[in-house]
């Protein structure tokens, strides 16, 4: 019973470091341009927003380390570098985020002020907490989720019997290749490299058990945080599918996610659940700007100094991008994410599987392939051209902008292959 209990305990701990509230407005709106195609959007959604990061956990429950584990076997300097970006895109993209998301949703409906007011008071209060840990997050995020949860389970159900039955055609010519792109921008892979070492050390200072015996534990309950993100996720997609003939084609993601809630549960439980979501954001953002500044302290030699200058740095970032809406924020990230999450799958990929399949010299070559292959996809958002996207259009998924799996699959295959016939170079 209290094996139980505890994989559903450490289950919801889980789902909460992954229920991010700017996650929340992505499916209603990945459903609303779905349409009828809302099942193979979702389907696309879950690999990229569900099953990657946990798997990124189950790694982590195999490595026992931070994040800087997962690429050792690339090279030290490869590891330390990604930390470094993967750090630093956490503070430029969704932690910002979180503060577009909050005057969207929490304050522009409510009262005439700017974004930046919001931003500069939103991101000052965060520093302050960062400065200042404290106990109120935690309790902040222990009851703060399940009434969420709870709000959202009700607007999906009455969303769903309440649907006017008339469904728009999709927006999409490849809905299962969107749903995958879309769950991208839930940072959710790269959140489980970054939380996945929290929730290892938690779980190691009160539980004594055999290291096996742990696993088991972080497995099953990712895959009680797994289900419930797929429940959630799955009803707001199909939701937004439903009733998108009842807004307009420019609707806002933001928009979208607070009229379903008026549709739904009225004026007073929208309102509630736009002031929840804000408070969500809020324990967002200082778990994201203390991480970064927990990491360069522990570079430097505990600095008190680094963590510091790291938490005025990530602060005044959120405050300058913060200030920017939701859609602009989304769009500045697609390069970044193309770019970084590509070599963050595979990683988790070749951490989750036997050592056997992912020698150093397989970590080498399956990564740098990654790499590689997602540069085209990088640089055709910056720098379109004709050119360009005749190589793309070369390599096999390119022209979807996944053209790195199957040179990365080819590689991996090859290089054990090779290992097999010369186990010499195993290492």
């Amino acid at each position: 019973m209290n094996r139980t209990k505890d994989i559903f305990i450490t289950g919801f701990a889980l789902f909460s470091m992954f229920f991010g509230a700017g996650n929340l407005i992505l499916p209603p709106f990945l459903g609303f341009q779905a349409g009828e195609k809302w099942l193979l959007v979702t389907i696309g959604f879950v690999i990229t927003a569900v099953i990657f990061p946990i798997l990124g956990i189950v790694a982590h429950a195999k490595l026992q380390g931070t994040m800087y584990d997962f690429g050792k076997k690339v090279s030290p300097i490869f590891s330390t570098i990604y930390c470094f970006t993967v750090y630093g895109i956490c503070l430029l993209l969704p932690g910002p985020r979180t503060a577009s998301v909050t005057h969207e949703m929490a304050i522009a409906p409510f009262f005439n002020t700017s974004s930046l007011l919001t931003s500069t008071i939103y991101f000052v209060l965060v520093f302050i907490f960062v400065m200042n840990r404290s106990q109120v997050l935690d309790l902040l995020g222990k009851y703060l989720t399940p009434i969420i949860i709870v709000i959202l389970l009700a607007i999906i159900g009455i969303a769903v019997f309440s649907a006017p039955g008339v469904v728009q055609p999709t927006h999409f010519t490849t809905p299962l290749v969107d749903g995958i792109l879309e769950g991208y921008q839930t940072f959710d892979a790269i959140a489980a490299m970054v939380v996945g070492a929290v929730l290892i050390i938690s779980i190691n200072l009160k539980n004594s058990s055999p290291a096996a015996d742990k696993q088991k534990l972080i497995f099953k309950a990712g895959l009680v945080a797994g289900f419930g993100l797929f429940i959630i996720y799955t009803g707001l997609v199909l939701i937004g599918s439903l009733h998108n003939s009842e807004f307009p084609e420019d609707v806002s993601r933001s928009a979208l996610l607070l009229g379903l809630g008026n549709k739904t549960l009225g004026t007073a439980g929208a309102s509630l659940l736009s002031i929840l979501i804000a408070l969500a954001c809020f324990t967002t953002a200082v778990g994201i700007v203390t991480g970064t500044a927990d990491y360069l302290k522990g570079l430097f030699n505990n600095s008190k100094t680094v963590y510091t200058i790291t938490a005025i740095i990530g602060s005044v970032m959120g405050i300058v991008i913060g200030q920017f809406d939701v859609k602009f924020i989304i769009d500045v990230a697609i390069p970044a994410l193309m770019f970084i999450y590509p070599i963050t799958i595979i990683l988790i990929l070749l951490n989750v599987i036997p050592e056997k399949w992912a020698s150093a010299l397989v970590f080498r070559g399956t990564v740098i392939t990654a790499f590689i292959f997602s540069i085209p996809d990088f640089l055709k958002i910056l720098m379109p051209s004709e050119g360009l996207n005749a190589i793309i259009d070369t390599i096999p998924l390119g022209h979807y902008n996944l053209g790195w799996i199957f040179p990365s699959l080819l590689i991996f295959v090859l290089l054990n292959m090779y290992k097999q016939f010369n186990p010499s170079t195993a290492s």
